[in-house]
Parts: structure tokens; sequence; C-alpha cells
């Protein structure tokens, strides 16, 4: 089991080895350092240190682990094909597969974050974190797909298995700068693949998308860390704008974000895999809320949680963290479970379907 974490972690938290300079035209990249060959992160004076790559290893060889996986089953709705045809074509929804991987059905068309349909959150099929639960649809039972959206390569967000399934089904991929060639490498079309600096804008038929900051890195092995941009992104389909964090620590960036793309509907925030050790690059709950609150968004809709053991917190410690809080201040919480439909603008009742859960 600990060699297993182990090795996911490797891609997450590898080292900072040079390489060849990318391709010239990220030179043109106010997050591109052409002297280092690698993206960076904006300066941020109120980012917490974290600890050394030694430190990290070691605490992640020895220290022991309570309460990471669920006891219990994590419920599930399963879908079928009947019942996500039968979602209203004229509305906007969102489908929680697992961790961030999301189905969106905007106004009768769909689209895909982050989708990891895969068994293990791992370069390796047989080695590194388990999936705690099955996904509530089956990759071959998904319709075809119109836009796929990807926030950055770490492999609990870009699963090999799930794209290499997904090719002839997906007309267009949004990706940050980058994350183009990691497509490539597994069969995508070049022609399909639209790559994104920060604040650049696209559109596919009526949805539009605006690639926005995040605090975070890249990286898929040990000597990559860097070369390809992530990002979070702002969705509109009609009336309704959809933020999606992706991954990453807390910033300033974040109230820009609203400022500049808002009122935001719906913000998906990252919620989990947070540690004292890794500071600035996953939030805790309370900067979740904070984030969440900059944003000036109406409704604060939970992901990276419940899904793969990736940290050393207790699994439900995320959901419960903000859920006091966002009773406390009033806040819209919205925790689907897995495979559970919400529609933007409809009403809905909430449930904290982890409370009694082991």
């Amino acid at each position: 089991m600990r060699t297993a974490f182990l090795v996911a972690l490797i891609a997450l938290f590898g080292t900072g080895a040079a390489l060849a300079c990318a391709d010239e035209a990220y030179k043109a990249s106010p997050q591109y350092d052409a002297a280092e060959c690698r993206f960076r992160n904006p300066p941020n004076p109120d980012v917490k240190p974290g600890r050394g790559a030694l430190e990290i290893w070691t605490r992640l060889l020895l220290a022991r682990k309570e309460g990471t996986v669920p006891v219990d089953p994590i419920p599930v709705r399963k879908l079928t094909r009947a019942d996500l045809d039968a979602l209203d074509a004229a509305g906007n929804h969102v489908i929680r597969l697992g961790h961030s991987s999301h189905l969106l059905k905007l106004r009768g068309r769909w689209w895909l974050i982050d989708p990891v349909f895969g068994e293990r959150a791992s370069p390796f099929s047989w080695l590194g974190p388990k999936r705690f639960h099955a996904p509530p649809v089956a990759l071959a039972d998904l319709p075809a797909v119109d836009g796929l959206i990807l926030s950055h390569d770490h492999y609990d967000h870009l699963d090999t298995v799930t794209i290499e399934a997904l090719t002839a089904r997906v007309q267009r991929y949004f990706v940050p700068l980058g994350v183009g060639a990691r497509l490539r490498g597994m069969g995508v079309p070049a022609d399909r693949i639209e790559e994104y600096d920060w604040w650049q804008e696209g559109r596919l038929g009526d949805v539009k998308l605006v690639a926005t900051p995040a605090q975070h890195f890249s990286g898929r092995s040990l000597g990559d860390r860097n070369t390809t941009l992530w990002a979070s992104w702002v969705i509109q389909s009609g009336p309704h704008r959809i933020y999606y964090s992706g991954d990453g620590g807390y910033f300033p960036g974040f109230r820009t974000i609203g400022q500049r793309h808002g009122p935001i509907d719906l913000a998906l925030m990252e919620n989990g895999a947070y540690d004292a050790y890794w500071p600035a690059v996953h939030m805790t709950p309370e900067e979740t809320v904070r984030a969440f609150e900059d944003l000036g968004a109406r409704t604060l809709y939970l992901v990276h949680n419940s899904t793969f053991d990736l940290a050393f917190h207790p699994w439900r410690e995320p959901l419960e963290r903000v859920a006091a809080l966002a009773h406390q201040r009033g806040l819209d919480l919205a925790t689907p479970e897995i495979g559970e439909p919400l529609t933007i603008g409809r009403p809905r009742a909430n449930r904290l379907w982890w409370d009694g859960l082991r």
C-alpha cells in the first residue's frame, strides 16, 4: 500500500531536473520562464512555505496514515444512457463522476472536465492510489462529447486510459499550454486540440470558455516538472457561468477572476489533498471557502475528494470542515452524491451524504 502511494506521488512531486526548452511559442506567455524552460506561478507574497523534497519523501515513506480510505461504500447513483438523455436539453447540468471529473450537459450538448475513468491515479495500471468507487456511468455509455476541458496534466486529472478510449467521441479539446503534446502522444489528432494561456478565450457552439489563472504546478515524471501550464476555467453556457478551480493553493487571483468574469453561478472548488508540507499547491477547507468568497460566486460545489487517497487527512475531513463553515456563513453549498445531476438555477435540496459513513 505504501509503495503504491509513493509511486503515484512521484509524478506529482517530481524533481526539477533541467531539460531542453519547449515550443518557442510558449516564450510569448507571461507564465513561461524562457531561461528555465518552465512555466511558473506569479509572485504571491502570502504563499505559505512548504517543506523540501527530502522532508516530503521521508514523511511519505514513514508517516502512518489513518482514516484516509473509507470503510463504508461511497454512495454512487448509477446512470444509464437513458438517464442522461432525459436531462432537460434547455438546462445546464453538472454530474460529478468522482474526484474532479465531471460530465456536463450544456443546453443539450455534452462536455467533460478532467475525466478519469481509470482504476488508479497513477502512471501504472497495477500500482498507485485506487478508486474508492466505480464511476456512475460506464465509459462506453458516454454520449458523443462536444468539448473536453483539462486543467493540468497530473495523473488524477489526465488519464491515459480515458483519453485513448474517448478519442473517436470527442470533437474538441481545450487545454493549457503544453498539454496538447500529452494528448497527441495519446493518439488525439492535433487539429482537435486548442491550447490556451491564462485569460485567453475560446468558443465551441454557444459555449464560451476562458482559461484563468491557478497557483499549482505540473508534471508526469521526475524530469518534466512545470513543462506544461496549469489553469482554472470559466465556462459560460447561455445565462449561466460555471467556474472550475482545477488544482491549486490559495492566491489573490480568485478575486480577479470573479471581477473579470462574474457573476459566477456555480463554483467547482478544490477541496481535498491538502497538507502542511505542501500548502502552496492545494487549499485547506478554510482557504477553499475564502477563495469562493473572493470569487463572489453563488453556489459552492466541492470537488477533488472522496475518490482517491492522495494525502494524510481523513477522507471525510475536507467535506466536514467546509460544510461547517458554509453553515456558519450562510453559504449556498452543493455536495451532490457521485452521479447526482445538479441543474443550475433549479431548486434543489442539498444533503451531506457522507454523514455517518466510516
